[in-house]
């Protein structure tokens, strides 16, 4: 799922977050989204509209009595054409009037029409924030189905440290996005791994491989945004964590196979993006071997196969492994879901172009016991984390898991998309 076409709506209210909107409207717009933005007065005494009007690309709503907007009956326009509604920055005075059913001017009157979904992302002092009526009126949003984004803490513009500070901006795209993904994975809790391991060899040195982590993280990143709840096992890598998602970070295989079999208990899920280290040596050094020592032989052992132990004590999960490999690769992963016990399996030739290690974009082959064998082309990693995790929802289903597939909306304005299932090549 992703913005591509969608109409998002962007509110901006009075305060000095509202700089940051600037960037937020142009971030939607790189990823594809189709922006328009409205300003109240006291939004205009922070950023011009004339900024906003050119970086969204489309005029900006300022007026509820503007001649031109009116001929149009303007407010409806805007509530009804939008996808998403995000209110960024939501001042203390904005969330009160959203919460109390207040149309005053066109932003409140447009969120009192639209029956699309809400993004709230709050920014204000952290008195005003922490203030009793602000926080039973954000309760009420949040009954109401309002997704709420922030705010952070940190050091605020009027001097005060606390809560109060608007989100990141990207943390505000993922909430628009998940707000508008249907939640066909909600009520599952899905367990991937992701990255290397690190097998020490000495206080400075170690055994590891090429993974970054990223096939994981899209993995633990899509299901986050189809509404499951998603511990991420990671090993060491430099990717942010996905917003919302738990990340439990390990660096051997013996730390990944602890903190998986600690995790496995509550997952109904496990997807086994990691890339484990076969081998480990057998007796690693308290001290840095120095160059001038002696011809040394590393003596390695084997590594559990923690995916293979974990799938024998599924007891109605679904497990996912993956299989990197570099020739046979569909007689390599068959084998594999056969011995493992699997219930599919991911395959790739990581010297194909557009896999590898390291880039944005994989090319994999699904297969599962029942028969089906997928080749999918050249995808981003976020769009084979979709199809992957397609795969999931229907075979959950299939097992008598009844899943919700309403979006995270405020009612039949959240126009879901439907999902593609994976598609067996010719």
């Amino acid at each position: 799922m992703t913005l591509d076409g969608r109409r998002i709506l962007v509110g901006l209210s009075g305060g000095i977050a509202c700089y940051k909107a600037c960037d937020l409207v142009r971030q939607l717009r790189q990823v594809g989204a189709t922006v328009q933005v409205a300003m109240t007065r006291s939004a205009r005494e922070f950023v011009t509209p004339l900024t906003l009007q050119t970086l969204s690309g489309a005029r900006v709503g300022m007026e509820t009595f503007d001649l031109t907007e009116e001929s149009e009956i303007g407010h409806i326009r805007l509530a009804d054409t939008a996808d998403v509604v995000v209110v960024a920055p939501a001042t203390a005075n904005v969330i009160a009037k959203m919460a109390h059913g207040i149309a005053d001017d066109l932003l409140t009157t447009v969120l009192l029409a639209t029956r699309a979904p809400l993004v709230i992302a709050p920014a204000m002092n952290v008195h005003m924030w922490e203030h009793a009526a602000t926080q039973a009126n954000v309760r009420t949003l949040v009954e109401r189905g309002a997704r709420i984004v922030g705010p952070a803490s940190g050091s605020l513009a009027c001097g005060y440290e606390g809560a109060g500070r608007l989100a990141e901006v990207g943390e505000i795209v993922e909430a628009a996005t998940i707000a508008l993904t249907p939640q066909d994975l909600a009520g599952e809790h899905v367990l991937v791994s992701a990255g290397p391991t690190r097998e020490a060899i000495d206080p400075v040195r170690y055994l590891t491989n090429q993974s970054s982590g990223k096939m994981g993280y899209a993995i633990a990143r899509v299901a986050r945004r189809r509404g499951a709840t998603v511990t991420l096992v990671s090993g060491p890598v430099a990717l942010p964590a996905p917003a919302g998602v738990r990340v439990v970070s390990v660096e051997s295989a013996a730390d990944m196979q602890r903190a998986l079999r600690a995790e496995f208990t509550r997952a109904t899920v496990l997807v086994m993006a990691a890339a484990v280290a076969d081998y480990r040596p057998a007796a690693p050094l308290g001290r840095k071997l120095k160059k001038s020592a002696a011809a040394h032989r590393l003596a390695l052992v084997r590594n559990p196969d923690i995916l293979s132990g974990l799938a024998r004590e599924k007891d109605g999960r679904t497990v996912i492994g993956f299989a990197a490999e570099t020739h046979d690769v569909a007689a390599e992963a068959r084998r594999k879901l056969r011995e493992k016990h699997l219930d599919l399996i991911v395959a790739n030739d990581v010297t194909a172009e557009g896999a590898g290690f390291g880039g944005d974009t994989n090319v994999v082959r699904l297969l599962d016991p029942a028969g089906l064998d997928a080749a999918l082309p050249v995808l981003p990693k976020d769009e084979v984390a979709a199809r992957i995790l397609d795969w999931v929802g229907a075979r959950r289903r299939a097992t008598g898991r009844a899943a919700a597939t309403r979006p995270n909306g405020r009612g039949r304005g959240s126009r879901p998309r439907s999902r593609r299932a994976p598609r067996p090549s010719a």
